[in-house]
């Protein structure tokens, strides 16, 4: 059996170690080699063909994201981000450079190393271009504007829902970059990450659209136009009274945060207003939360397998029968201006 082909990078040797240590436990993975800054890896990787990197962001000579460009551009690999907290907003800068996904530090030791390992196993398969952004069609130009009537679909009052996991990062910014100020409806966004990772997140996708992206926040009230984060550390919900509120996690919980109680909570909330979105990610969170609201009437829709960086979650939820639309992320964008009646952000068109 070929075992995957791991490239460890990262200035600190303790950290490589660990990181060594931790992917020696699976008989299915080998460290090929490692580099202690991004030039050295950008040379191992032409050298030594890796079928996946872990890459530092901090680093001397040359740093993570020089490096992940550099990558991306020679020999495309699948590159996860092991990084610190202090680097957040940058790390989500690597995703856009083509980094597939990150972890922090404090998440890479011996009792976590399940989780790590699977992660390391299932990106390395991911089969990445020259520029991740490429798949999506990041920063290119939208293929048509949608209809600027209102038209016979179009209900008022809507609430978007989103579900995402491994990929997600990108494809939220071609999403947000996508819809306009004034959009006439909140998006609530349940997005698997890292503790203390959201606010980074937030930071690195504010930029990059017109509407408003925040961090949710106990008791406040929705907005049309606003996107609200879920941090991880807490499960975010919908009451009746249209407030955001959050409930705590359960040891069992393994999805932070669920995908499923925030889906479930906007349908009882919203009925036949909801708006269900799931985005590219593994495993199955989500697909109760689609279920709930298509069963209350509400619109359901998965990202389909071309534009998915990890088709699982979407998957699923089309198996399971309860989504009504599979679009690619850029039909996805024009979906939601169709059931508004509103034009996609002119900057995105132009």
């Amino acid at each position: 059996m070929q075992k995957t082909r791991v490239l460890i990078v990262d200035d600190s040797l303790l950290v490589r170690d660990l990181i060594k240590a931790i992917l020696s436990t699976d008989d299915e993975l080998a460290v090929v080699g490692e580099a202690g800054n991004g030039r050295e890896a950008v040379e191992k990787n032409m050298e030594l063909k890796p079928d996946i990197i872990t890459m530092d962001i901090e680093m001397p000579v040359m740093n993570g994201l020089d490096a992940i460009e550099k990558i991306m551009a020679i020999r495309a690999v699948p590159i996860l981000v092991v990084t610190t907290y202090g680097d957040a907003k940058v790390a989500f800068a690597a995703i856009s450079k083509g980094a597939l996904d990150l972890v922090v530090k404090p998440d890479v030791n011996i009792e976590a190393a399940g989780e790590f390992i699977k992660k390391i196993k299932m990106l390395s398969k991911v089969r990445v271009f020259t520029h991740i952004a490429g798949k999506f069609g990041t920063a290119q130009k939208p293929p048509e504007s949608p209809p600027s009537g209102i038209g016979s679909e179009v209900l008022a009052g809507r609430v978007v829902a989103i579900a995402s996991s491994t990929g997600g990062p990108d494809a939220l910014s071609v999403i947000l970059s996508m819809l306009p100020e004034k959009y006439p409806c909140p998006l609530l966004i349940a997005q698997h990450i890292s503790e203390g990772f959201a606010k980074g997140m937030v930071e690195w996708l504010g930029p990059l659209t017109k509407m408003k992206v925040k961090v949710a926040e106990e008791g406040e009230m929705l907005v049309a136009g606003t996107a609200y984060v879920s941090p991880s550390e807490r499960h975010m919900v919908v009451r009746g009274s249209k407030r955001i509120s959050f409930i705590d996690r359960r040891p069992a919980d393994i999805y932070r945060p669920s995908c499923d109680i925030l889906l479930s909570s906007v349908a009882d909330a919203f009925g036949n207003k909801s708006v269900g979105i799931i985005l590219t990610g593994m495993g199955n969170d989500g697909v109760m939360g689609i279920k709930r609201i298509k069963e209350a009437g509400g619109l359901t829709i998965a990202q389909d397998e071309k534009t998915s960086v990890i088709f699982g979650m979407p998957k699923v939820a089309i198996e399971s029968g309860f989504v009504d639309k599979v679009l690619s992320i850029e039909n996805i964008c024009r979906e939601l201006a169709k059931i508004t009646g509103v034009q996609r952000n002119a900057a995105s068109a132009s």
